[in-house]
């Protein structure tokens, strides 16, 4: 597909306008002049890149668009000076920007000038981002080399076509220089996006469905302050017994957190990922919001780890959260981050600290929701906020409590001794300053699912009113008093 041929696909018809002005200056090596030209001939463009502005769905935008056909999508010194351009165009007009490379990297014949020209293109991109303006990038078949390295891959969302190749080093390159081939599965699309490189895998038909639900969140105008309606008061919850809300929290037909943030949200973009960790853009209560939530279970394993890849993509989705003012959601239902040889080699306990930092420093208001189970450091990076919710049967412990037994007791028979003597049920963690609502449940999922998404919504809303040094202030000191007083 052409570069014309996607913008087609992409934008309302007859919208786009071309920013590019003509490209006016001569290499001086012949060959090189000569490639140019039957490259201008064969694609009728002057470069290997358009840039301008158009509407998708009714939504301005700007658009990068590289053209494969054209010296392979080569970035030249040119190339890159009329990208540079439409970035900051981009952000002089306050409008969000799509990336669409394709592009073998940088432009061979002009050696480290060009090259040097990827610094030239980040820096627009970085300021783009700095202004709070929404970037995504849909990598094409194939985006290599200085490309890849750098502004194809500093979207907000990193979008991707089905089994593109996409990589620093070309495969020709790795045999030349390694002396023997590249494993084929290395530079695949989907071996990024299982690895937790990309957000999206998107065939170009479902791009423009895709791109449309984004901006319609990343665009949003959160509603105008207003006084929420005020919550019913809450009765006092009976204490209950703290080994059964654990073994209520592992039934099957439990509450997920899918379910919830799908009824919760107006609009809710899960994003790819067949891990323990959904990441989302989502209108709640018409405010955009950036949601990280576990789940326990997927498709074909009955419970899923939370793996240091996770915590690293929950990292991203707050840093980004911050970067363009949306509030951030977590969700909390896990069985525990990952035990194996290869998550201590993955660092799965230093993601664990990077996350609690993380979520502690975000300037942008953060609201937890306590779902189910909460095992282990997998479920407290998730949970410093300003506000917390819990579900009657959520729990929070250093370990499941089997594992609290075997370390107690050497036998994992008093698992239900131990959850009864630490203190893990909401309405203890409601005790120790960590939980502000604890939401009721009865026998019927859906119950807990639409008191919940009130709670969310109502508490979203709030967290909004606050003044940040206000709120900010008030989370130091929440944090401060974690855990309760000192008791003699």
């Amino acid at each position: 597909m052409t570069a014309r041929q996607l913008l087609d696909l992409l934008v309302d018809p007859g919208s786009f306008t071309s920013w590019d002005e003509p490209i006016t200056a001569e290499p001086a090596d012949p060959d090189y002049r000569d490639a140019l030209a039957r490259a201008r001939a064969r694609t009728g463009l002057d470069e290997a890149v358009l840039t301008g502005r158009a509407l998708l769905d009714g939504r301005p935008l700007a658009l990068i668009a590289c053209e494969f056909g054209f010296l392979g999508g080569s970035i030249g010194v040119a190339t890159a000076e009329r990208i540079t351009r439409a970035v900051e165009r981009a952000t002089a007009e306050r409008l969000p920007l799509l990336a669409l490379p394709v592009s073998g990297g940088t432009r061979m014949q002009e050696g480290s000038a060009a090259f040097l020209c990827m610094v030239r293109v980040t820096a627009a991109i970085h300021a783009h981002r700095a202004a709070g303006l929404p970037y995504l990038s849909y990598l094409r078949n194939p985006t290599m080399g200085g490309v890849f390295a750098s502004w194809g891959t500093l979207g907000h969302l990193v979008l991707a076509e089905p089994n593109a190749r996409l990589g620093f080093l070309g495969p020709r390159v790795y045999e030349e220089l390694r002396g023997e081939p590249l494993p084929p599965t290395v530079q695949r699309a989907e071996t990024l996006a299982a690895n937790g490189r990309l957000d999206a895998i998107v065939p170009p038909d479902r791009l423009h469905a895709f791109l449309s639900r984004a901006l319609a969140v990343l665009t949003a105008r959160p509603p105008q302050a207003s006084s929420p309606s005020p919550a019913a008061p809450e009765a006092p919850l009976p204490a209950g017994d703290a080994w059964e809300s654990v073994l209520r929290s592992r039934r099957p037909d439990r509450l997920s957190a899918l379910q919830l943030l799908d009824h919760t949200a107006e609009l809710f973009l899960p994003l790819d990922g067949d891990s323990a960790l959904v990441r989302a853009l989502a209108l709640i209560g018409g405010r955009p919001v950036m949601v990280v939530a576990q789940q326990r279970s997927g498709p074909d394993l009955p419970e899923l780890p939370f793996t240091a890849a996770d915590l690293r993509a929950v990292r991203r989705q707050a840093e980004l959260a911050e970067e363009l003012g949306m509030p951030l959601l977590t969700v909390v239902d896990t069985v525990g981050a990952e035990l194996s040889v290869e998550a201590e080699l993955d660092g799965v306990a230093l993601e664990i600290a990077h996350c609690l930092t993380t979520l502690v420093g975000l300037r942008t208001p953060v609201l937890a929701v306590l779902l189910g189970q909460g095992s282990g450091g997998g479920a407290l990076a998730l949970l410093p906020a300003d506000r917390v919710i819990a579900a009657q049967h959520a729990w929070l412990a250093p370990l499941p409590p089997e594992g609290a037994s075997a370390i107690v007791h050497r036998d994992g028979e008093h698992a239900p001794q131990l959850a009864r003597a630490q203190g893990i049920t909401a309405a203890a963690l409601a005790a120790t300053g960590l939980v502000d609502q604890v939401v009721p449940e009865t026998d019927d999922p859906a119950h807990l699912r639409d008191h919940l998404a009130t709670a969310i919504t109502r508490t979203l809303a709030e967290l909004a009113q606050l003044p940040t040094a206000d709120r900010l202030s008030a989370r130091h000191t929440r944090n401060r008093r974690l855990g309760g007083p000192l008791t003699a």
